[in-house]
């Protein structure tokens, strides 16, 4: 491990081109093959963003890993871009915008303040299946998205020109992840330098949990928090102890008709088996070499699901043959396949490297599978839907009116998960054309959709002729975007709801997602199967998910014929074929062009200013309380109330809701008091700007249980001085005016899910200052450190339902600015109202020095604030400005 500083370099010519690249297999020799390629990846990053003794520490805390497979070290990660959707950077350019006012009230020109990385913003979350099962429904949902959000879409225009470094994709471009793969991942970058062009890997982080489904064509990438992407957009690092890599050797091939959806599901009930939570994972072996960098997309693309960062497949022939595919130049391609070779992160097919773990996957021993109803990982043979909802024992309470028993409400293929690999997309197609032929109907209270993640896919599946067969079954395109496995799946069939509402039936979601929880799919819907798009359609023909496709038919035509699925399943010859007869490598960049190019977007009008002016009437887009200078540290010794007392599996969407909003709610009570219309509220995601909303939508779920008080309504609790039962937010506000601090406790995986960081947002506007949980999903935790908010692990054996937490107990916690440190001891004291003491020590949820520094400042928004005020008042004498200079 020798020149460190210096580095080895080595050439490479291509057309008469020459570049540069680190050597570093010749820098840093065999050890250096014995890393996990994340790890060579992280090496480089270090090489490149670091000097003199941190990185000298750096390099030597990597090869160190390769003694144990694990280390304490901390390492900085310096990505090249960040990828965002609307409904997170929606609340972080609010931030911004928010700190560019406080910095103008400070005497500081606010236009100062802007990204240092570029920012791409992808409009995706938004669109809501109001129309379906007709051709316009697609250009229907993109007119009435347009309304709903026009002030919002606005705010997103201005940021747009008043911020450098800020690039927005209008709504119809596609899902953010499909956009990551077909548009804008370069996989190898080039830099202009002294020496010449300078190559290096695409590494980047994305706003969303999903962000690894670049993984599959080999960018190192993962997701974050919006708090976290906000440090990283204004030159921070990122911080994170050199992570554990589990890996994942793959051996064999797929059999035919076993989808890339059935390994993705695989992987992730064998993954979260061994309680993966926050390791890098990376897949390896003769395996991987047999699946196109599609199907390595949809397993990537689960990495959340199965509790890791990453899902990394390092870069091999498939890489290539995908970048082809979406129209990449030649001369780039070359240059991929050139720096993959030199810097040795290529896929070695017959290489062992060094892992902390690792479990082995057969391919050829995946069968077809479903996960639910309730959780991804819960995997089941396809066959087994009819028993697992035959032991809910459901029993009617009134005739059902025709429907079954278990009616399929929703069937959508949806999802960058499954909508991005054309493979399953032809699939769904070839399975619909069958099914248009053997004279099949989906059943009338079904609500069919199909979102692909890219207007490319409108194009393939016409040209290769199933785009008419969809529609023939009702899966006429709704839009592009993430739609219902984002919650936006629209209201149910009336059918659905009016059998519902008189107890005759419990209906059930099939979707292509990557998500199943209780409520995610839509707010009255408690049961959802995840599958693959072709078998989507399977369950939408039969309309009842407690059935046995195995063994009974899908349907029974008017003329007495039994269609089974076996006679609807295409193999993979017919996927092959139309393959190659759609697909053509000019349609991604053509229709992207055409999609980007939208002129109800275009003729959106947006302030020039390079300050937002807010509107005090607006209940989309209000100045945040927190992005200002006055925000400090919530640490100290305190004696806090609970706010609440939650169990196990708390998912951001308890935390955060994204679906509809609920007419009947609190929520909508405020809306309409303001003058919005309580029958076109839209969904929480369009109201992220409104800190005044979210704060009233945190908690706000049926299926959230409080244990402090098992009889409170929807988002309420017990405030225990006055003993009264009242919304969250009010208990929260008269806590804070009495001087009463509050804290959250939670059990296991708590901050499942969606990387929301209004999770985080709400909690600190209700004033928790700390949460004590058995553990916590990786992205809400840094998620709530970016709020100031301590996040705090339970001792071994000690859960929610031990500590019998009551009403009027309360919580004492030790933890002083100069006391804390990652992953230190903290104690707690319960003080019980009847005078007894437990006493107990929890654990820092805190990872690196930078969370430390974060908590002592009080979160991202005051430190960002402070580094830029300093900055400022740093260049003044330089600059000869005097202190106070007017507001620009």
């Amino acid at each position: 491990m020798e020149n460190t500083n210096a580095g080895l370099r080595r050439s490479i010519t291509l057309d008469g081109a020459t570049y540069t690249c680190p050597d570093l297999p010749a820098q840093f020799g065999a050890d250096y093959f014995r890393l996990p390629v994340v790890l060579r990846l992280l090496l480089e990053n270090a090489l490149r963003n670091m000097q003199g003794a941190e990185r000298e520490a750096a390099v030597a805390a990597l090869f160190g890993w390769l003694e144990h497979g694990t280390s304490e070290a901390e390492i900085a990660f310096q990505p090249g871009r960040v990828l965002m959707h609307d409904t997170t950077s929606t609340p972080a350019l609010v931030d911004i915008a928010a700190m560019r006012d406080a910095l103008a009230e400070a005497g500081v020109d606010p236009a100062v303040l802007n990204p240092v990385l570029p920012v791409d913003v992808s409009v995706d979350h938004s669109l809501a299946v109001e129309a379906y099962a007709q051709p316009d429904a697609a250009a229907l949902n993109l007119d009435l998205e347009l309304r709903r959000n026009a002030e919002r879409y606005r705010f997103l225009r201005w940021a747009s020109k008043a911020l450098s470094n800020v690039r927005i994709h209008p709504p119809g471009t596609g899902i953010m992840h499909t956009i990551n793969l077909e548009q804008l991942a370069t996989v190898v970058c080039q830099s202009d330098t002294p020496d010449g062009a300078a190559l290096y890997p695409d590494m980047m982080i994305g706003t969303d949990s999903h962000t690894p489904m670049i993984n599959g064509i080999g960018v190192l990438g993962w997701g974050v928090g919006g708090l976290e992407a906000q440090t990283v957009m204004f030159g921070m690092p990122t911080l994170l102890r050199i992570p554990d890599v589990i890996g994942v050797r793959l051996t064999g091939a797929l059999a035919p008709g076993v989808t890339a959806t059935d390994l993705a599901l695989t992987v992730t009930h064998r993954l979260r088996a061994i309680e993966v939570s926050g390791e890098f994972v990376e897949f390896f072996g003769p395996g991987v070499s047999t699946l196109s960098a599609g199907s390595r997309c949809v397993v990537a693309n689960m990495a959340p699901e199965y509790g890791a960062t990453t899902g990394y497949f390092p870069i091999d022939g498939e890489t290539l043959a995908y970048l082809r595919q979406t129209g990449r130049p030649e001369r780039h391609i070359a240059l991929v396949a050139a720096y993959a070779e030199h810097t040795g992160i290529a896929l070695d097919p017959a290489a062992s490297p060094r892992y902390t773990r690792v479990i082995d996957i057969a391919l050829d021993g995946v069968q077809m599978h479903v996960a639910g109803p309730k959780r991804p990982q819960d995997l089941h043979p396809y066959s087994q839907t009819k028993n697992i909802l035959s032991s809910l024992n459901f029993t009617p309470s009134a005739s059902a009116c025709g429907l079954p028993r278990y009616p399929v409400a929703i069937a959508a293929i949806t999802s960058c998960t499954n909508t991005s690999d054309p493979r399953l997309l032809m699939a769904a197609g070839l399975l619909a054309r069958k099914a248009r032929q053997a004279g099949l109907r989906v059943p009338a209270w079904v609500k069919t959709s199909l979102g692909p993640g890219s207007p490319a896919a409108a194009d393939y599946l016409a040209r290769a002729g199933l785009l008419d067969d969809l529609a023939a079954v009702g899966f006429d395109i709704v839009g592009y975007g993430c739609t219902t496995c984002i919650g936006n799946s629209g209201p149910l069939p009336a059918p659905i709801r009016d059998a519902m509402a008189a107890g005759a039936i419990h209906p059930v979601a099939a979707l292509s997602g990557n998500r199943n929880f209780t409520g995610r799919i839509h707010p009255d819907l408690d049961l959802g199967f995840l599958m693959s798009p072709p078998l989507v359609i399977a369950f939408a023909l039969a309309g009842d998910a407690e059935r046995d496709l195995s063994q009974e038919a899908v349907q029974v035509t008017a003329d007495g014929r039994h269609v089974h699925l076996r006679d609807l399943w295409p193999d993979d010859a017919e996927i092959d074929a139309s393959l190659a007869a759609g697909l053509r490598s000019s349609d991604y960049r053509t229709a992207f062009k055409i999609a980007s190019a939208n002129p109800a977007w275009q003729a959106l009008q947006s302030p020039d200013s390079p300050r937002f002016p807010w509107d005090p009437a607006s209940t989309a887009l209000r100045r945040p309380p927190f992005a200002s200078t006055g925000q400090a540290s919530q640490l100290g010794r305190y004696t806090a109330h609970p706010l609440l007392v939650l169990g196990d599996d708390v998912t951001t969407d308890h935390l955060s809701p994204a679906s509809a909003i609920p007419p009947d709610s609190l929520i909508a009570d405020y809306l309409v008091a303001r003058g919005d219309d309580r029958n076109d509220l839209n969904v929480f995601a369009s109201r992220r700007g409104n800190w005044e909303v979210m704060m009233r939508a945190a908690f706000y779920s049926k299926s959230l249980k409080n244990l402090l008080c098992h009889e409170a309504p929807v988002g309420h609790t017990r405030h225990a001085p006055s003993g009264h039962v009242e919304p969250i937010w009010e208990a929260a506000e008269h806590y804070r005016q009495a001087g009463l601090p509050v804290v959250l406790v939670a059990g296991a995986r708590y901050g499942t899910g969606s990387s929301r960081d209004w999770a985080a947002k709400g909690q600190r506007l209700l004033g928790i200052r700390a949460v004590l949980a058995i553990s916590f999903e990786r992205i809400h935790r840094s998620n709530l450190i970016g709020m100031g908010v301590l996040p705090l692990r339970l001792p071994a054996g000690v859960t929610p339902q031990t500590l019998d937490l009551h009403s009027g107990d309360r919580i004492e916690i030790d933890a002083p600015d100069h006391a804390l440190g990652p992953r230190v001891p903290v104690p707690v004291r319960i003080l019980r109202k009847d005078g007894r003491v437990d006493a107990l020590s929890a654990t820092a949820a805190v990872e690196t020095q930078l969370e430390v520094r974060l908590l002592r400042m009080g979160g991202v928004i005051p430190a960002i604030l402070s580094d830029t005020l300093g900055a400022h008042e740093q260049a003044l004498p330089a600059a000869g400005v005097p202190n106070g200079s007017p507001q620009a």
